[in-house]
């Protein structure tokens, strides 16, 4: 949540620091450039160290740099301070060592986090269901982030959201004091350089993998460009609504969240490719409806909002699903390159570019270049069939089968490592 409070507020913080929309649109940018660099910088030290020490030094670190994003007056410091706060803001993808998932962490997965771990202990048919229940939750606070502080902003000021940001980091490492388990470390002859190296070769050597972060890099252009120029959008002509109407909207989204069972299910029992392309198809429509009709009426807002939260879901849960069965053993890391390229180097390229063509060429013109992207995804999945080798760059084979069949679950679950129950 702490690098989605200041979106349904843009427009207060550029009221506070007396610059244009221009002026605060960086924050939304270097908010997401500083995740990128905790997931690449700091994101593997939990393999390497105590994790129990790591975690809550990084929320006792973010809750104290959220304290200056509350009492600045400067926008240099506020900008400074939000990449600061997002760098350290990665505890999920750190350590998953609640009490609940302690038995499991403590044994056989030393180096899950929440989403690899889901897909560790799902069997293979039901994959991508779990996987989607995990999305959920972070789509959904993502959306709240920005309910949350349009509500707060409405009726006090924009520096309560961060004091409510600092409360709920405090009380949350208070918490985390007395649940969290003091595991050892799993991985003492791994060094960080031998864990920064075999994520590099992952990323370069990987077909299936490099295809997947690229369709996922303009799918989160396309959702991250989405909410950062639609409060623009609302504040302005025809609409000018206010803070509070602005961050009800995330309401909307929550509607789409909440057909993750649904989702998860229909990707489980199509090929991983098939429900990509399902996924594209419903963002590129709802960018082509945001973009004829989201200067017209909040009708057209609603649906493409709808649209594209189930499509950005179902595009992360197939191809996450998909990715997880390459190398079983080093699924936090695959992991880890995924949520490079999805949640931040494309969002920071869709927020920055979106902006951009907002404050120079209207609305029309930055929603455009949102069906660019996703047409873009589409020629992406088209490189590579649905039923293609490991090792195949570009190319169609094995026919043209969209749905799964029994045999091909079978070995997904031999391949992945998971036993059947005739094997157990």
């Amino acid at each position: 949540m702490n690098l989605w409070y200041c979106q349904p507020i843009l427009i207060e913080l550029a009221r506070q620091f007396q610059v244009d929309d221009v002026g605060v649109s960086r924050i939304p940018v270097l908010l997401q450039a500083g995740y990128a660099v905790g997931i690449v910088l700091i994101s593997p030290l939990g393999d390497i160290v105590r994790r129990r020490q790591l975690l809550l030094l990084l929320i006792l670190t973010s809750g104290s740099l959220t304290i200056g994003l509350a009492i600045t007056k400067s926008l240099r410091v506020f900008e400074v301070l939000s990449f600061l706060t997002a760098v350290v803001s990665i505890t999920p993808q750190v350590s998953c060592d609640c009490s609940m998932c302690l038995a499991i962490l403590s044994t056989n997965y030393p180096r899950q986090v929440l989403v690899p771990l889901a897909a560790d202990l799902a069997p293979a048919n039901r994959r991508a269901t779990f996987i989607s229940f995990i999305m959920a939750g972070l789509f959904m606070g993502v959306l709240l982030a920005r309910v949350l502080s349009g509500i707060i902003a409405q009726f006090s000021s924009y520096h309560n959201v961060y004091w409510m940001g600092v409360g709920g980091q405090f009380l949350l490492l208070l918490v985390l004091y007395f649940i969290t388990p003091d595991v050892p470390v799993k991985n003492e002859d791994i060094s960080y350089y031998q864990i920064m190296k075999s994520m590099v070769k992952f990323a370069v050597t990987e077909p299936a993998l490099i295809q997947s972060c690229l369709i996922l890099f303009f799918s989160s252009s396309i959702f991250g460009g989405f909410w950062v120029t639609l409060t623009f959008l609302l504040n302005g002509a025809p609409y000018h609504y206010t803070t509070l109407i602005i961050g009800l909207f995330g309401l909307v989204g929550m509607v789409g969240i909440c057909m993750a069972p649904l989702v998860g299910r229909s990707v489980d029992g199509l090929v991983p490719w098939m429900a990509t392309l399902v996924a594209i198809l419903l963002a590129i429509f709802s960018q082509i409806i945001q973009t004829f009709g989201g200067e017209i009426s909040v009708a057209p807002i609603i649906i493409a909002i709808i649209l594209l939260d189930v499509g950005a879901q179902a595009t992360q849960v197939s191809l996450t699903s998909a990715i997880f069965s390459i190398a079983p053993e080093a699924r936090s890391r695959l992991n880890s390159i995924l949520i490079l390229w999805v949640c931040y180097l494309g969002q920071v390229m869709g927020t920055a570019v979106g902006t951009k063509l907002y404050t120079e060429g209207g609305y029309k013109l930055s929603s455009g270049i949102r069906v660019v992207f996703g047409g873009m995804e589409l020629l992406l999945l088209m490189l590579r069939g649905p039923h293609v080798s490991r090792t195949t760059w570009i190319g169609w084979e094995g026919g043209m089968n969209f749905r799964k069949k029994k045999a091909d679950e079978k070995d997904d679950v031999t391949e992945v490592g998971i036993s059947t129950p005739d094997e157990k």
